[in-house]
């Protein structure tokens, strides 16, 4: 603990000098500070099972409309080197499907950056992490309805194996880019689970990419508008959880538009050791899990239809089961989404409209034994978004 602590105090002293030297060397500079909103509200149906892995029938269709996201979002620039994020999220969905209880504000991005160079901007405070590109997308820019679900399924909430909060963690994070930003990376410590910080077991993770054509902004499609190839690698370890994996993102002008792709594969574990003293062998079982992406945007229509897929494919080690077959575990932890849509951009992402069927398959245990079923939903989302 004490370590911690003089960890914690050095860190605030470099960033204070960091901050009074940039003020020095910009004495003439305005600070400046923008504020913006953004709403995600749906209306749809969804079949009993869709997000109750214990039903074992998907007969049953129910109407749903909520408020999912309502966010507050501010950044100030207080030199040109120094730069302070803050965003709030509703703690609960309002609506149908939303928990009965009052819904308030929470901060789930504190973040401040000092750029010292192109090659060198060190982050701290509570952000985005993640080992892939789908990780640190931003809800307001993604090509389809929503964020998928297995690419980090262990970290969004606080009753999650790594005890995150919708993909931000506490921690310090240095970025940058070499080549005029066609070579970006990014490596960071975090706190990760939080039973573990006492006992310093740090969260490690990073990621390099390489952007071929236009740098990569992290958003799902560009809307028609430039060029962007790029390849990326990343790892995310604490204990002895780890993920790795490999990603790629393309969108190109063909024709009348622009064809859209985002791909990625992971490989995550929990370890294989119960009893070690950083474990996740019981919470996170290994697995392989895969995305794809594809849309095409009609620029003069501002339509853009898309689909998806996501596979879940959990291969787990002896000890990760607690005592049941490896078969029949395995299959009632794997899943398939399957879905696809269109996007009316009217307002570009400012203001937009999804439409979208989703089909989740997996194996679910009945009394006839282990059965393959299918769960449907589908989503009319309307995006506000100001910023």
């Amino acid at each position: 603990m004490k370590s911690i602590k003089k960890i914690l105090c050095l860190g605030l002293v470099f960033f204070a000098g960091c901050y009074m030297v940039g003020f020095a060397q910009n004495e003439t500079f305005k600070p400046s500070f923008h504020a913006g909103v953004l709403m995600h509200t749906y209306v749809g149906m969804q079949q009993k099972g869709f997000d109750d892995f214990g039903a074992d029938k998907a007969d049953d269709w129910s109407a749903t409309a909520a408020l999912q996201r309502g966010r507050i979002i501010t950044e100030t620039h207080l030199t040109p080197r120094d730069y302070v994020f803050f965003q709030t999220e509703l703690t609960t969905i309002i609506g149908t499907n939303g928990i009965a209880k009052p819904a308030v504000m929470k901060v789930i991005d504190a973040q401040y950056d000092h750029k010292f160079a192109d090659y060198l901007t060190v982050s701290g405070g509570k952000v985005l992490v993640s080992h892939n590109r789908n990780g640190l997308q931003t809800a307001h820019t993604l090509m389809i309805n929503d964020f998928t679900y297995f690419q980090y399924p262990y970290n969004t909430s606080e009753e999650s194996p790594l005890q995150n909060d919708l993909g931000r963690d506490i921690g310090v994070n240095l970025s940058g880019g070499f080549l005029g930003n066609k070579l970006k990376y990014r490596v960071g410590a975090f706190v990760g689970k939080r039973a573990y910080f006492s006992d310093n077991a740090p969260r490690f993770v990073g990621r390099v990419e390489y952007n071929f054509f236009d740098v990569d902004k992290y958003s799902g499609t560009n809307l028609g508008e430039g060029k962007t190839f790029t390849l990326a690698g990343g790892v995310d370890t604490q204990g002895d959880y780890a993920a790795g994996g490999v990603d790629m993102f393309a969108d190109c002008p063909l024709g009348s538009g622009s064809v859209t792709f985002n791909g990625a594969y992971s490989y995550i574990t929990g370890g294989n050791d119960p009893a070690a003293k950083h474990s996740f062998a019981s919470e996170i079982p290994t697995q392989n899990v895969f995305l794809a992406e594809l849309g095409y945007y009609i620029k003069s229509l501002k339509l853009q239809p898309w689909l998806r897929f996501e596979k879940q494919d959990v291969v787990s080690q002896d000890k990760q089961r607690d005592g049941m077959a490896a078969t029949e575990f395995d299959k009632l932890n794997s899943n398939d989404v399957f879905g696809g849509g269109i996007s009316y951009f009217f307002n570009g992402y400012g203001t937009n409209l999804k439409l979208s069927y989703v089909s989740w398959q997996k194996d679910v245990a009945t009394d006839a034994g282990i059965k393959s079923k299918s769960f449907g939903q589908v989503w009319l989302q309307l995006q506000l978004c100001y910023f």
